[in-house]
């Protein structure tokens, strides 16, 4: 059969033929209580259950004619049933809830910022991750309260040690942002200060005359 020449009735070329949702249901509930079934039983209650539903195959045998199927319907049926439906599995995954955003403790944070600025400003080179290192080592205390009042809040040590982490580097980030914006506009205002007030030679300053020996 060749299906890029199959036509509905609105002359729409249909490359795949579904059946209907009534009849899906129908072989979804039959595929289902013989999912266990070897072959050769299988096939028994098939075709049992075919002439018992003689109806709802003659609808759908229709009803994929006029959609311009023209293949063998009833085997269709059959190895939809056996190879798919059988196998298929339907779970209703209940949607993962969002755990609810636990934040470091104020204090740990405020630690951090001062330590960040005490690094900026008296080192020429300031490297996130080694200051984050001493950081630790000198505030071993705290930093050993706040995990475990995390652990308390159901998070792991392993995300608490990186959320730590994180949240340091995000407060550098944010500071060094910072920091270089202000800059950035002192350097503007200078320059706006010399374009508006530009130094004007005196008229009464002697000329300085440069001779050769």
């Amino acid at each position: 059969m060749n299906m890029n020449m199959n036509m509905n009735i609105n002359n729409t070329p249909i490359f795949r033929f579904k059946f209907t949702p009534e009849f899906n249901s129908h072989l979804l509930s039959f595929s289902k209580l013989h999912q266990y079934d070897d072959r050769v039983t299988y096939k028994e209650e098939w075709d049992k259950w075919v002439l018992c539903n003689d109806s709802i195959i003659h609808n759908e045998t229709m009803y994929l004619k006029s959609t311009g199927y023209d293949g063998d319907i009833l085997q269709k049926m059959y190895k939809s049933g056996r190879y798919y439906f059988r196998k298929k599995t339907f779970t209703d995954h209940e949607p993962k809830q969002r755990r609810k955003y636990i934040s470091i403790d104020k204090d740990i944070i405020d630690l951090m910022d001062r330590n960040i600025i005490l690094h900026v400003e008296t080192s020429s080179i300031f490297k996130p991750a080694i200051s984050y290192e001493k950081f630790c080592l000198d505030h071993s205390s705290m930093i050993l309260d706040e995990t475990q009042r995390l652990i308390e809040l159901d998070l792991n040590r392993a995300d608490i040690t990186n959320k730590l982490k994180k949240t340091y580097k995000n407060r550098y980030f944010l500071f060094k942002d910072n920091y270089d914006s202000k800059c950035h506009c002192r350097d503007d205002d200078r320059i706006d200060d010399r374009i508006d007030n530009p130094v004007e030679k005196r008229s009464d300053e002697p000329m300085k005359i440069i001779t050769e020996n």
